[in-house]
């Protein structure tokens, strides 16, 4: 039968071998759907891993900030208790000195320096207990972000081994319905293939073949006209909605389909 492009109030696209190609539309529509759904629940879980492995990193280096933090406190504390041994050494010194003082001038000097290097002894010790208090404070918070490390990394080992299984799982799924889709377009007139991938491309759910269900478009719920619902029945045309854009097919190609699968 010759084919041909007409425009009627409907839109249609092409006449000619029409129940067929709603047929293989229709086919071609339910594969990339079973495709969709693969990738999509593909997609979820290579992210949630994604996220895992991020918070594994975010928290190894939060542990590992700590873990600097509190080598430069031990370190400040060896230099005060440093400052702490020589000011007590100088404290001797001076003592001794005190002994063979010869004027009042010289041993209120010794004892300023003795009072000098005792406030250094305080403040030292000031400055170790105040490490101490950092080095206690991080040590418990690397504790908890090893408790919360320990659980997330359980957590994205389960995520993984989900995500290979379904990976194992769906690309033999995929392979075969993308030979199947390769011989369903094989059976479909390129312009009709175009006009296919364009309408879905542009329809949110992936949708360009749909049904009428209670008088309406199943991908947009407009009512759909009387005479346009006969001549999808009839298949004397291929119709798009005049609201959406999608093609069209009767519930009577759904149920062979569904019989076919």
């Amino acid at each position: 039968m010759e084919e041909k492009v007409e425009a009627t109030g409907a839109k249609e696209v092409v006449t000619g071998s029409i129940e067929h190609k709603l047929r293989m539309l229709y086919r071609l529509q339910c594969i990339d759907t079973k495709i969709d759904k693969i990738r999509i629940i593909r997609g979820e879980l290579p992210l949630e891993v994604r996220d895992l492995e991020d918070e594994i990193g975010m928290l190894k280096t939060r542990i590992s900030n700590y873990s600097e933090a509190n080598k430069e406190h031990t370190i400040k504390m060896e230099e005060f208790k440093k400052q702490i041994t020589e000011s007590q050494s100088s404290i001797k010194k001076y003592k001794e000195q005190l002994m063979n003082v010869r004027n009042n001038r010289e041993y209120e000097s010794l004892n300023k320096e003795i009072e000098f290097q005792d406030l250094e002894i305080q403040l030292a010790e000031k400055r170790i207990r105040e490490n101490q208090a950092s080095i206690q404070m991080n040590d418990e918070e690397i504790q908890k972000c090893q408790k919360e490390l320990s659980l997330v990394e359980k957590e994205v080992e389960v995520k993984r081994a989900e995500l290979n299984d379904i990976i194992s799982e769906t690309e033999i799924e995929e392979k075969r319905l993308l030979e199947k889709r390769a011989e369903c377009e094989s059976y479909i007139d390129e312009r009709l293939l175009t006009a296919y991938s364009r309408i879905r491309n542009n329809a949110r759910n992936g949708l360009a073949v749909v049904t009428i269900e209670r008088g309406a478009c199943s991908g947009c719920f407009n009512k759909i006209p009387p005479q346009h619902q006969l001549d999808i029945c009839n298949y004397q045309k291929i119709i798009v909605c005049e609201f959406c854009g999608r093609i069209m097919v009767d519930s009577g190609i759904v149920h062979e389909e569904e019989e076919h699968n």
